[in-house]
């Protein structure tokens, strides 16, 4: 059995058909029983949508100060692209009584919030169908859906991580998915934790944090990864790399307008220049734990001096 042709081949050839269509219908006699041309059109595209592949979904998927924002900007700027910044239809970060306002927009924060307490499985079915349904929509404007997941609701936070889906493989339950891991050293992940006070896991040591960072490599193995510090050495071919893991359109034009783009998660140094930056001050008490094993352990899996 041959494969059915792409969507756009297919496009193209019915563009065609109807075309010659629309020039036999001014001379030909419908009055024998042939269907008029709405009727033919409407199959066209019924077959068209029954040859179509699913579209995929992008991911990306990365630790808390690990430059992710910056990388997600570039992204965001590419054509034809729609980036979700920090998903996690699971997170609990913000369900506390501080952070009720209103949100007539948000159905999973609606369901987290339900004083009967929904089951899990629930909020991941809604989650998966709007994702599905909203990558088949964009898809058929030519519109590309690309979801930055929040590792760190899932990772480091007083929760155990093994009791939940990660965002990837929820998304791997409903869609094709092309996912990127990015990350950063270790060290200077940390040091930008402890800088803004996020010591959201106990004990807050590089050991028990680097135990946290190998279980979130460990539930995303196999992904291809990018090391940030490659990225911002060389930023256009870094981007190249992205749009050839996640099957975007590259344009270099998106490096200069990240400016414009504003998203969620941008705590760390500002600025749109991008280029290495030195390694924040290490503090005394984590400079004492950089022999521990595991951090050890971690920096070699990345390819990182300690």
């Amino acid at each position: 059995m041959t494969r059915p042709p792409s969507t756009r081949k297919l496009a193209a050839d019915l563009n065609d058909a109807l075309d010659l269509l629309a020039e036999y219908r001014g001379t030909a006699d419908h009055a024998g029983g042939t269907e008029p041309l709405p009727s033919l059109l409407a199959q066209c595209v019924a077959l068209c949508d029954g040859f179509a592949e699913p579209a995929p979904i992008r991911s990306l998927h990365h630790f808390a100060c690990t430059g992710g924002t910056l990388l997600s900007r570039c992204v965001a700027a590419l054509p034809n692209t729609v980036l979700m910044s920090e998903i996690d239809p699971l997170s609990r970060i913000k369900l506390g009584p501080k952070y009720l306002k209103f949100a007539p927009n948000d159905v999973l924060l609606a369901l987290l919030r339900a004083e009967e307490r929904v089951d899990q499985s629930v909020i991941v079915a809604a989650f998966q169908s709007a994702i599905a349904t909203t990558v088949a929509a964009l898809d058929r404007r030519g519109q590309r859906l690309v979801l930055r997941d929040h590792p760190h609701s899932q990772f480091c936070m007083a929760i155990d991580h093994s009791t939940r889906p990660t965002v990837y493989e929820m998304l791997a339950q409903c869609c094709t998915v092309k996912a990127l891991v990015t990350v950063r050293h270790p060290l200077d992940s940390f040091i930008a934790l402890d800088a803004h006070w996020w010591h959201d896991f106990s004990p807050f040591t590089l050991d028990e944090y680097s135990e946290r960072y190998t279980a979130f490599l460990t539930r995303h193995a196999g992904l291809p990864m990018l090391r940030y510090e490659e990225f911002v050495a060389d930023p256009q071919a870094g981007l190249e790399r992205i749009c050839r893991y996640l099957d975007l359109t590259f344009d270099p034009l998106a490096l200069d307008l990240i400016g414009a783009i504003q998203i969620s998660g941008d705590s760390g140094r500002t600025g749109n220049t991008i280029a290495p930056r030195p390694r924040r001050p290490v503090p005394p008490q984590i400079e004492a734990q950089r022999g521990d094993p595991r951090y050890i352990q971690l920096c070699a899996q990345l390819g990182y001096d300690p």
